[in-house]
């Protein structure tokens, strides 16, 4: 049985957990071409954004980097170097596939000012869906403790995501967020917990 609910305590009992595939950092538009012919093969993606934290008062950043991921490769295109670029915007907005993330709304808000014709589709946000199914805990962090029995490490989220380099820690911490709710998101769906949000599709 997946619990739906967890203390702070119990998370930090577990043991820490991370994505394990392979990481492409994509600075290049020249290297967009073949992230996405992979991305096609999925109908659902993990999906998230990093923006660059702000420590004054009045002053933010637009969103630096973007993380789509499948179960075993994450794409973390970093924005602030390439924009949103078409190909991407494209499968952001494909109602064919479901792009798995947490707290979504301000990602997607991010995006529309980075692109202002940006027109989203088939986004799933775990935090406001699976409270509907009655888990008390919501976020990546509280999630993958519950669901996939892992403690995930936020040391880097508040790390400059503008860095000249993303540090190999920044990297897995990216990418280990987007596979974590479309992990969720699977183990849940398989056992049935979703069920009562959409009928299943025939196997």
């Amino acid at each position: 049985m997946i619990p739906m609910k967890i203390s702070k305590d119990e998370v930090n009992q577990l043991p820490l957990g991370h994505f394990e595939g392979d990481i492409y950092l994509i600075e290049d538009e020249k290297e967009v071409a073949e992230a996405i012919q992979d991305l096609k093969r999925y109908y659902r993606i993990g999906f998230d954004t990093e923006t660059r934290p702000s420590f004054r008062k009045g002053v933010s950043y637009d969103v630096s980097l973007l993380q789509l991921s499948t179960p075993d490769k994450a794409y973390l295109f970093r924005l602030n170097h390439i924009g949103l670029p078409k190909p991407v915007q494209k499968i952001l907005e494909d109602p064919s596939r479901v792009k798995i993330g947490a707290a979504v709304r301000d990602d997607i808000k991010a995006l529309k000012k980075l692109e202002p014709t940006f027109k989203q589709a088939s986004f799933f946000d775990l935090n406001e869906e699976l409270k509907k199914v009655g888990f008390h805990n919501v976020g990546v962090r509280n999630l993958s403790a519950m669901v996939l029995n892992i403690r995930i490490s936020k040391a880097e989220q508040v790390s400059n995501w503008e860095a000249e380099e993303l540090t190999k820690k920044q990297q897995l911490y990216a990418a280990t967020d987007a596979w974590a709710c479309l992990e969720v998101f699977e183990e849940l769906y398989s056992k049935g917990y979703l069920d009562p949000l959409f009928s299943k599709e025939p196997s």
